[in-house]
């Protein structure tokens, strides 16, 4: 049976997307950014060690105006992504939680979108907002 984990935390560093680039009115974009940014997170699930079954991964386009939000929510911590209307240093939200259930969670933490292409780096601040940092 194939690792999940093991055999993505081994690939390299994805190569950089355009995270500011607007989604809005733009349907290619859109399904563009939702699919990097999924990718991405599939990445950093690899890179904390969690199993396939140890969290959802949802994406929600929402309407035309908007980016929609695309979401790793696992037993702990909900991670959730988009193009922010504070900017592309607050396009990813990090915050605790009790379960997949729980969609308010702890504190929200912000952080910018570019770490989505430095797995390694955005690991670093989930373990943090877990650890309650």
């Amino acid at each position: 049976m194939l690792d999940f984990a093991a055999s993505t935390r081994a690939a390299k560093r994805p190569k950089p997307f355009d995270w500011q680039r607007p989604t809005q009115y733009d349907d290619s974009q859109k399904a563009a950014f939702h699919r990097a940014a999924s990718n991405r997170l599939k990445l950093l699930a690899a890179q904390l060690d969690w199993p396939k079954a140890d969290f959802d991964l949802r994406s929600n386009k929402a309407g035309i105006a908007v980016s929609g939000e695309i979401t790793l929510h696992h037993e702990r911590v909900y991670i959730s992504v988009s193009q922010s209307c504070m900017g592309a240093q607050s396009g990813i939200l990090i915050r605790t939680c009790k379960g997949r259930r729980d969609y308010t969670g702890g504190r929200n933490h912000f952080y910018a979108l570019a770490l989505l292409d430095d797995p390694p780096a955005l690991a670093e601040r989930v373990t943090a907002v877990m650890a309650g940092g």
